[in-house]
Formats: C-alpha cells, structure tokens, sequence
C-alpha cells in the first residue's frame, strides 16, 4: 500500500481506507489518485471484505484536487495539454464511478473538509455521516471550472434533491455538518465518526452477504427505475434470488431462535 493510503481491517470483512496527506488535507494527488484505483480494484477482487469505510488522516477527509500539481506530467501518458489534463480529469472522475460500482456498501467518515474532489468521493458513497469540524463545498466553480464535476451532478440530487444540489453546486458555498444533516446529505453527526463508520460496517456484516450486495444494487438501479412497476419487479427478482441463497433461511431461524 502507498504511504498516501492506509489500508486496515479491524475484522476480515472490513476494510478502512484512509487517504493520508494530512499536511495537505489529503488533496487528491497522482499519487493518492492512483492508490485509490489500486485499493478499489482490490477491495472489488475481495470475496472477504463486505464493507468499505473511507476516511481522512488529520484535520481533513480530502481539501479536492491538489493545485500544487494540477497537472501531473505522469496523469498525461505523454500527451501534451490539453489532451493531458482530459485524462487527468477523467481518471480522477473514475474513481467516483469505481467506489459506485463496488458489490460492497461503501461508508464515508467525513471528519473535516470535503471539497471538490473530495465532495465528489463522499457523494459516491453509499452511507455518509460526519464530524462536526465536517464542511462541504462542490468548489469547482471558484476555480474557473464549470459547477458540474466529478460525478456531483448526477450523486447529489439524488440524495439532497435539485434545490439544494443547485444550491450547492451553483453558489459553491460551504455547508456545514449541521445543514448537510438536515438536508440528507450525511444520516449522522458524531464526534467518533471512524468508530461509529465501523460499528455501522459491523451491523451490516450481520446480514447476508447476498441479501447486503443485492441492496445496495436494488436501492442505486431504482433511483432510474421507470415506474413503480419497474421497481417492483427488479426487488422481486432480487427477493426470488436471495431465497435460492440459503442465506433467507439461516437469517429467519435466527430471528425465530432471538424470539
């Protein structure tokens, strides 16, 4: 693992990443950008790890792209700009595609700034709560660059709905952990948010390991889903295959055996 990304796993079926540039609020460089990909694709090939908590060393979770370097000469494959800054932006870009696609629940621990980029990250997660020292801010528009960026066009109206994505996105203001509660944005506010990210992984490590993976599948292909009709009939279906499992029976005489 890269010393600009902890891996840990308090348990075999968790894994913590933790983005570790704390003297730069863990900005995303080409270093931290490729670490991540690698971690993913690991995390994807791990039949063992069934939740992802993704975190922050120090005062930050990630401050977004590092401006030091916006540009790095190795992102380009030896193309020259503005060629070279495309493929830097998408492959940022794909790591938000990355952790949404993970079969694993993915949990942000936002324990300070989150910006840019790191806005971005947080917004593809499945789950999110945060510190109080927490601020959000999409950050993109400040710089120049249009609003829209790194997937927060499409992750955030579907948490906190249109008005306050346009909010968020058009003003680039920064959001506070108490307004990002009362918008959705993140489910809880904590002072021991890596602790708690963890006690939430424990409690879905507790489910079925099909039944967890199908959910999260369910819940994200929903949002697009055309009907109710349409809706129902993929949770059926995914009902229908759980059964076949095994898992659904050995959860029911657990239930039954705890009443």
């Amino acid at each position: 693992m890269s010393p600009v990304l902890e891996a840990a796993r308090p348990r075999p079926e968790i894994t913590i990443l933790t983005l570790n540039r704390p003297d730069k609020l863990n900005a995303l460089s080409y270093e931290l950008v490729e670490a991540l990909h690698s971690a993913l694709d690991d995390i994807a090939a791990d039949n063992a790890c069934r939740v992802v908590v993704i975190t922050g060393a120090g005062r930050g979770f990630c401050s977004g792209l590092d401006l030091s370097a916006p540009n790095p000469d190795e992102a380009g494959a030896g193309t020259e700009f503005p060629r070279s800054g495309m493929r830097w932006q998408e492959r940022i870009a794909d790591l938000t595609a990355k952790i949404h696609r993970l079969r694993q629940p993915v949990i942000a621990a936002v324990n300070g700034v989150a910006y840019g980029g790191g806005l971005g990250i947080v917004a593809a997660c499945d789950l999110r709560i945060a510190s109080p020292s927490a601020r959000f801010c999409t950050q993109f528009i400040k710089l120049g660059l249009g609003g829209c960026d790194i997937g927060v066009s499409y992750t955030l109206p579907r948490i906190i709905g249109a008005g306050a994505a346009f909010d968020m996105i058009l003003t680039a203001r920064p959001v506070d952990a108490d307004e990002a509660l009362r918008w959705g944005l993140v489910t809880r506010v904590t002072e021991s948010v890596t602790d708690d990210a963890v006690q939430i992984a424990e409690t879905l490590c507790g489910y079925g390991k099909f039944g967890l993976e199908s959910t999260k599948q369910v819940l994200w292909a929903n949002l697009e889903a055309s009907s109710l009709e349409a809706a129902l009939h993929l949770e059926n279906r995914s009902q229908i295959l759980a059964s076949t499992s095994g898992e659904m029976r050995e959860a029911a005489a657990k239930v039954l055996r705890k009443n």
